[in-house]
């Protein structure tokens, strides 16, 4: 009897075994396919291998915790990217796009700037991070009055690089110079200045994004719903934002900014009301 037992304990056991060195084994698989399949659907001569970060890269947690700001998303226990890419070339975007689809495996996009809730960087299903910090160019026009904006880039670096052109322009996005472009103009962007000149959005006239199947359109080619779909409705659902062409808006060459904690009840409506007309524009 007891050898029985015995008999049938040893048999489950290797039966468990068995079972954990398959699932490995497909497991490993599965991810060598992924990896064959973006270098198959890449440049040759902008190879995708230099741009990936897998557990087993000396670099890899480096990458990962280079744009996370919130520690409670960076422990063991903190379900990690079962690679990265921080994409260089178009075609790496392309790749990632088309290969995501093909092997089920969700992508998420990382676009340079903070994220305290993690949504561009954990998961609860199998997943890589598209990373796109290296996308962040800002090509300034001041005679068109027009600005194109990468995606990696943040709300200061646009800031800084309109001032650099002129005293007389901005854009009406957020205070926090951190934010990343893309998570912010996806969102629909808010700041100072939304009252005068609406949201970051409202001030969007092109665009340029690949789509699930890997073409690069802009607001013309992609059509009017896309474009006002990726503009305030989460680009990450509908393929990946690359560059946004913005409308630049004139602002005073001096700007004051103040705060006074006053309530309704200690005559507020008044101290605002007693302010000269160019300081009540955006108050």
């Amino acid at each position: 009897m007891k050898s029985s037992r015995f008999f049938a304990i040893l048999i489950s056991f290797f039966l468990t075994l068995l079972l954990s060195v398959s699932w490995a084994t497909a497991k490993n698989s599965s991810h060598e396919a992924f990896l064959e399949c973006l270098e198959s659907h890449s440049e040759t001569s902008n190879p995708i291998s230099a741009v990936l970060y897998t557990p087993a890269n000396s670099s890899y947690s480096a990458v990962l915790q280079s744009y996370i700001r919130n520690l409670r998303f960076n422990e063991s226990v903190t379900p990690k990217p079962q690679l990265i890419l921080t994409a260089l070339h178009l075609s790496h975007i392309q790749a990632a796009i088309i290969c995501a689809k093909i092997h089920g495996l969700q992508m998420k996009i990382r676009s340079g700037g903070h994220d305290y809730e993690g949504a561009s960087y954990v998961s609860d299903v199998p997943f890589f991070i598209l990373d796109m910090f290296n996308f962040r160019s800002i090509n300034i026009s001041i005679e068109n009055e027009t600005a194109w904006v990468q995606a990696g880039a943040t709300l200061g670096e646009v800031y800084y690089r309109i001032a650099e052109k002129s005293n007389v322009h901005g854009f009406p996005a957020g205070v926090c110079p951190t934010v990343g472009v893309g998570g912010h103009f996806g969102g629909g962007g808010y700041g100072n200045m939304m009252r005068k000149y609406g949201l970051s959005v409202d001030n969007i006239i092109d665009a340029q994004i690949i789509d699930v199947y890997g073409r690069i359109l802009d607001r013309a080619s992609m059509g009017e719903d896309l474009f006002w779909a990726i503009t305030g409705g989460g680009g990450s659902s509908f393929g990946v934002v690359l560059a946004y062409k913005i409308k630049l808006v004139r602002v005073p060459s001096t700007v004051t900014v103040f705060r006074v904690a006053r309530t309704y009840e200690e005559n507020l409506t008044n101290i605002v009301y007693s302010l000269p007309a160019s300081c009540r524009q955006v108050a």
